[in-house]
């Protein structure tokens, strides 16, 4: 599992992909391309000496909600979908439940419906990605939470309701809004939860 640099190094490094900065985002919020070509160097040009990595991720949210609302959404958009199994990194995996020592793997139905489930939710939030804290949760009861949020009944159907049936909210609109703002709230959440599974503040 990928370790963060000392806090201490953060501030007084060079800006770029490679800094400590950029890689202590990288882990802790999802590798991007906004985050390397946004984040990283604007953090990197007023960042003063921090004294705990809680708050650069605070630091770093009040940085993200100063932004446009397409650049919060291609930011959120670097976390993976829930229900992924491929190219998730080490605390992506833990988090969504399959890495956890003595897990069993989610059942390919479970699965299934997860990927139904994010293409409506796509559908419906155009240009946002399904982003929750999972907290331990098993990925059949974030199916049941998504489920809820999107008024659909608890199913495990590969295609129903159809995509096609789903309705699109207007991006930029209060509802889109209210969406995008959540996503970001536990993208924090999940940010300081990996500083307990890293074993550091």
């Amino acid at each position: 599992m990928a370790s963060l640099p000392k806090i201490s190094e953060l501030s007084n490094s060079v800006s770029g992909p490679l800094s400590p900065l950029a890689r202590s985002l990288s882990i802790l919020f999802e590798h991007s391309s906004v985050l390397v070509n946004r984040l990283e160097p604007e953090l990197a040009e007023s960042l003063a000496p921090l004294s705990s990595y809680s708050e650069l991720i605070d630091t770093a949210l009040t940085a993200l909600r100063s932004w446009s609302r397409s650049l919060q959404s291609e930011f959120i958009s670097g976390h993976p979908r829930i229900g992924e199994t491929q190219n998730l990194s080490n605390l992506s995996a833990i988090e969504q439940g399959d890495a956890k020592s003595g897990a069993s793997p989610t059942p390919p139905e479970v699965l299934a419906r997860l990927a139904h489930l994010n293409a409506c939710y796509e559908a419906r939030y155009p240009g946002l990605r399904y982003i929750t804290f999972v907290n331990g949760r098993s990925r059949q009861a974030i199916a049941e939470e998504m489920e809820d949020r999107l008024d659909f009944e608890h199913s495990l159907s590969r295609d129903i309701p159809p995509v096609s049936s789903v309705r699109a909210v207007e991006v930029n609109s209060p509802e889109w809004d209210v969406e995008l703002q959540r996503a970001l709230g536990d993208i924090g959440l999940i940010a300081k939860s990996r500083l307990t599974s890293l074993g550091v503040e």
